[in-house]
């Protein structure tokens, strides 16, 4: 009776120093538990890929504004939206071109057979005389009836939608920078809680097999608790998985071609809890949104190009000049000229081509403005289910934290009626695995809440 009684008070000091090992802190996941790795080569193995992954390069120091900053710098879409922007800008610049004076300089140089006549072809001067001469043509649009006018400012109002579009795209991937880094987060507090499940399952399993020796437990108890020990392993293997695999998309939108080691840095702000109302949330995200913005000097765009390609049909007045002079000539070819003119084209028939283009583009532009309208529920509905996600998630951290120091009461109850032989192993492996799932739920719910937060901003005024 004595040998019983020593070895159970034995077994509750070797127990207590674990009784407090739910904290949770994020960690390089290369720091494993040595409770789980001395008895598993698997995860030995494991650890080793990593620690040989990011051994080479030192960890880099990353919060979510460091990665924010490196993302505008590196990231390709952000410079293809915004050389995008800037080659729109020029075709504002082609279209504006025609209200210039255009100016060409000519130089020819003709060797005729006597007597040469053109007697093929268009009409023209059938005469050709031998010369060499030089001069200038200029010619200045004085009106098409804001044909030119309208297309200048279609092309001006494309750009800036251009720009906006180049700002959205901005937006977005500062989105998925923030999606990636909180992702990143959460598998590490997860690999942290896999590291320590292993870990006190494995210590449970070595006083049980102490116990089962003395014939104090049962090889039943034995195979309970190294099944326990065997699923906390695999949740070690996936979560130190999934850690490397959210690392790796990480790098990736930060725009980094190979996989960077970053010791990441969790926000120390206090979580707030959303607005409380999110009807002005809608009006500012229908009032700001670059999305929203782009389509609208889409159709404003669309509309001064309907009137340009409306306008086709007046007339186009022309003012022309011409000087030169031939140096060498044929004695009938004269010496310098010059001559200045109006020409005034008015269309006709062309097949109705420019009614054609008329209403196309009347079509595109109602079309447009349809987009328009669209985007404008959408984005009133991703607002509104970007505020509900935001509260429910502030929700959860609180109810996540409840559960977990109920899971914690329960395990610790559990492990007392265990010791005492008040219950069986099925009892004490239900409530651990009831201890581990809360524990991985308090541990993402603070980073499900600030990427809720990010999505709201994204979806309203911006990141």
């Amino acid at each position: 009776m004595s040998n019983r009684v020593v070895t159970l008070v034995w077994w509750v000091g070797l127990t207590l120093p674990c009784l407090g090992q739910s904290a949770i802190v994020i960690q390089n996941p290369t720091d494993a538990p040595v409770g789980a790795h001395s008895s598993s080569s698997t995860e030995s193995r494991a650890a080793q890929s990593v620690a040989s992954e990011q051994g080479a390069k030192a960890a880099i120091h990353l919060s979510a504004k460091d990665a924010e900053a490196i993302a505008l710098k590196n990231n390709p879409a952000i410079s293809v939206a915004r050389l995008t922007a800037l080659a729109s800008e020029q075709v504002t610049r082609e279209a504006r071109s025609a209200l210039w004076p255009q100016a060409y300089a000519n130089m020819t140089a003709v060797d005729a057979r006597n007597n040469s006549r053109i007697t093929a072809g268009a009409l023209n001067n059938p005469i050709i005389y031998t010369r060499a001469a030089g001069g200038a043509t200029v010619s200045q649009l004085i009106t098409d009836f804001g044909h030119t006018t309208n297309l200048v400012a279609s092309a001006r109002l494309h750009a800036r939608a251009d720009e906006q579009n180049a700002v959205a795209t901005k937006e977005d991937v500062l989105l998925a920078v923030d999606q990636a880094f909180y992702t990143a987060l959460q598998s590490h507090a997860v690999l942290k809680v896999a590291e320590q499940t292993v870990a006190s399952r494995q210590l449970l399993v070595d006083q049980v097999s102490a116990l089962t020796k003395s014939k104090l437990k049962s090889d039943l108890d034995l195979s309970f608790a190294s099944v326990n020990l065997a699923q906390a392993k695999l949740l070690y293997l996936n979560a130190l998985n999934n850690d490397k695999a959210a690392m790796a998309g990480l790098s990736a939108i930060l725009g980094y071609p190979t996989l960077e080691s970053f010791q990441l840095m969790s926000d120390t702000e206090p979580l707030t809890p959303p607005p409380a109302d999110v009807d002005p949330l809608i009006a500012d995200a229908l009032a700001k949104r670059p999305e929203i913005l782009a389509l609208e000097f889409e159709s404003e765009s669309a509309d001064k190009l309907h009137n340009a390609e409306r306008d086709q049909m007046y007339p186009t007045i022309s003012a022309l000049g011409a000087y030169g002079d031939s140096p060498a000539r044929d004695d009938r070819v004269y010496g310098p000229y010059g001559a200045v003119g109006v020409n005034v084209q008015i269309p006709i028939f062309n097949g109705f081509l420019f009614s054609a283009k008329s209403r196309e583009t009347d079509l595109r532009a109602q079309a447009t403005r349809q987009r328009l309208m669209d985007l404008r529920n959408h984005i009133s509905q991703d607002v509104r289910t970007s505020w509900l996600a935001a509260n429910t998630a502030f929700d959860g951290v609180t109810v996540s934290e409840q559960l977990l120091a109920q899971a914690n009461q329960a395990f610790d109850l559990a492990q007392t009626r265990y010791k005492l032989g008040l219950s069986s192993m099925v009892e004490l492996s239900q409530a651990e695995l009831q201890k581990t799932q809360a524990e991985i739920g308090n541990a993402q719910a603070g980073y499900e809440y600030r990427l809720a937060l990010a999505v709201l901003r994204h979806q309203t005024v911006g990141l």
